[in-house]
């Protein structure tokens, strides 16, 4: 049953095209739970079939992204501070989260939205922040795109490398190599947060 699910998954992305990818991965990266994790990889393995090109799903996965964020940006712009608290719960966020990232974001905004884009669950909440703060939009689309590029083409690579080494897709295989990214990732997100840190410290 997952075998024909993941074979429905890869046909489904194929049918939509590039535009699907947009809207799907806009989906994710706002209040809505679409995970990459069924959206990119599936393009990558397309890719390696010669059904699609890599580079041009993991563009229109960062344009996905970029909406999608500029979407949780103006809610928040809208809502404000107050009703944003107020009804943090009914967009499944909790007060104290909300309350952590806002207070982290007045001192790093862009650090925090280029990495908060490689994080499970975060990539979701760092852009509520951004418009609490008002963040620079050209700014703020910069780090986005520098964040969920990063993301998008993990995944992409991933489908690809299981496309040119397996028959089928797996999506077992995709979360234990998803979950092997996300541990490699973790260093080096650390590396870049004690340069970000020493370079701050000395400004």
């Amino acid at each position: 049953m997952l075998e024909r699910f993941v074979h429905w998954l890869t046909e489904t992305t194929f049918a939509m095209g590039y535009p699907g990818i947009l809207v799907l991965m806009a989906l994710e990266s706002s209040l809505f739970p679409v995970p990459s994790e069924l959206v990119m990889p599936p393009a990558g393995y397309l890719a390696a079939q010669g059904r699609m090109n890599a580079a041009v799903a993991v563009g229109a996965g960062v344009a996905g992204s970029i909406l999608g964020a500029f979407f949780n940006y103006f809610l928040a712009v809208w809502l404000g501070r107050p009703l944003l608290h107020k009804y943090a719960r009914y967009l499944l966020i909790r007060e104290a989260t909300l309350d952590r990232a806002e207070a982290f974001f007045r001192r790093h905004g862009e650090i925090g939205t280029f990495l908060g884009r490689l994080l499970p669950v975060v990539r979701h909440l760092i852009s509520l922040p951004a418009g609490l703060a008002r963040m620079n939009m050209g700014r703020f689309a910069l780090y986005t795109a520098a964040g969920a590029g990063i993301w998008c083409a993990i995944l992409t690579y991933i489908g690809w490398f299981l496309g040119r080494n397996a028959e089928v897709l797996q999506q077992e295989e995709v979360k234990r190599l998803t979950t092997f990214a996300i541990l490699v990732l973790i260093p080096v997100m650390a590396v870049i947060i004690g340069a970000y840190t020493w370079r701050h410290r000395r400004r």
